[in-house]
């Protein structure tokens, strides 16, 4: 796949998470906030909570699927991307959070989308 197509995919996946999210009563903050640290694809607040959304898809399931691929590196980074977000926004003592997934997949002819709420945790 081109980049291009790939990014138009990218951008199309998370837009509909985006609106699947703010349907289940989430509000959108920012999109694709990056900083020297990494990129997280949507930030949202859920009533007190803000929550970082990594939104995944794969084409393919072979190497395992779009929840599987956030492994630990890849929350290590959003981890890492989160805590500055929250400085440079003076939250980091004040604001609760959470990490959350959604992971996209292709049907025959729509998309399926799993939310994987609390997907991960700062340890």
């Amino acid at each position: 796949m081109t980049t291009w197509l790939s990014k138009q995919l990218g951008a199309q996946t998370e837009e509909l998470a985006c609106h699947y999210l703010t349907q289940q009563g989430l509000r959108l903050i920012t999109r694709n906030y990056r900083c020297k640290l990494g990129e997280i694809d949507l930030i949202m607040q859920d009533g007190e909570q803000l929550v970082f959304v990594e939104v995944r898809y794969r084409k393919q399931t072979a190497f395992g699927s779009s929840a599987e691929s956030v492994n630990y590196f890849k929350q290590q980074k959003l981890i890492k991307a989160a805590s500055y977000y929250l400085q440079t926004h003076q939250l980091y003592n004040t604001q609760a959070c959470r990490f959350d997934v959604i992971a996209v997949a292709k049907q025959t002819d729509s998309f399926k989308l799993e939310w994987l709420k609390n997907a991960f945790q700062v340890s």
